[in-house]
C-alpha cells in the first residue's frame, strides 16, 4: 500500500571491499535519491562511506549521521533521535533513503538503533534490510579457514571486558570469535597462553581494507597495538 512516505533501506556493504556488496544492495544504492551513512571519527570519512564510493553518484544527496563511540546511554539515545529526525526530513517527503552499514545490518550494527528509533517515533515508515558479509565470515575467508564444520558450536563475544565470560565460553564452544577486543588483548593472550591455545588463535585487522593485517603466530606476540576493527578467531 502506498503511504506517501519514503522507505528506509538498511544496506549491508561488507567489511571493506566494495565488491562484497550484494547485487541487490548495489542496485538500491544506485537507485535511491538519498544515501545515509555513519560519520567518521573526528569528522573524517567513515568506512561505510569509503566502501560505497564507487557505486554512488554526485547527484545523490549524501547524509552523514553522527553516532558517538561511547557507552553513555543518554548521549547515545540523543544521537539516535537526532539521526532519526534528520532521516525523517527526507522520508516524509516521499524520498527513499538507503543507510549504508558496514558489515551486516543485523550484526551489531548502528542501523538497528536508527531503525528502532524511527519505528518508535514514525511508525508509518516502511523499513527494509539487505543482508551482507559480516566480519567473522570475512576474517575466516581471509585466513583460508572454515569458520565452523559439522556440529561445531560457535560463540561470538563483542566488546570483551569480562574474562570470566570468556572462561565460560571456552568450556563449551568449539570456535570463538572475539570482536572489539583490542583494549583487552593482553589479558586474552595470557588466558590463551595458559590454555595452550595460542597456536589455534588468529587475528585479522581491518578485513578487506587496504590496511588489512593478519596475525597468525600469537605465541610470540603477547602485546599488539590492534585496530578497533580487529577480529580474533579461536579454534579450541
Amino acid at each position: 500500500m502506498q503511504t506517501g512516505v519514503g522507505t528506509l533501506y538498511g544496506v549491508s556493504v561488507g567489511t571493506g571491499d566494495p565488491e562484497l556488496i550484494t547485487v541487490k544492495g548495489q542496485r538500491l544504492l544506485q537507485r535511491v535519491p538519498v544515501i545515509a551513512f555513519p560519520l567518521g571519527v573526528n569528522g573524517k570519512q567513515g568506512l561505510a562511506q569509503k566502501i560505497i564510493a564507487p557505486w554512488i553518484t554526485p547527484q545523490q544527496k549524501k547524509l552523514p549521521l553522527y553516532f558517538p563511540y561511547l557507552q553513555d546511554e543518554t548521549q547515545l539515545h540523543k544521537a539516535w533521535h537526532e539521526a532519526a529526525q534528520t532521516v525523517w526530513q527526507y522520508l516524509h517527503q516521499g524520498m527513499d533513503v538507503a543507510f549504508a552499514c558496514e558489515g551486516d545490518v543485523s550484526f551489531y550494527s548502528t542501523f538497528t538503533y536508527l531503525a528502532q528509533t524511527l519505528r518508535e517515533n514514525y511508525p508509518q515508515v516502511p523499513i527494509e534490510t539487505i543482508p551482507g558479509v559480516s566480519s567473522p565470515m570475512a576474517a575466516a575467508s581471509i585466513l583460508g579457514l572454515p569458520l565452523t564444520l559439522g556440529s561445531q558450536n560457535l560463540a561470538i563475544l563483542p566488546a570483551l571486558y569480562n574474562m570470566p565470560e570468556l572462561d565460560q565460553v571456552l568450556g563449551w564452544a568449539d570456535v570463538i570469535v572475539l570482536l572489539k577486543f583490542s583494549s583487552v588483548y593482553t589479558k586474552v593472550w595470557q588466558k590463551l597462553d595458559k590454555l595452550n591455545l595460542l597456536d589455534q588463535a588468529f587475528i585479522v585487522e581491518r578485513a578487506n581494507q587496504a590496511e588489512e593485517k593478519i596475525h597468525r603466530n600469537l605465541r610470540h606476540q603477547p602485546t599488539l597495538n590492534l585496530s578497533y576493527f580487529s577480529v580474533m578467531i579461536i579454534y579450541t
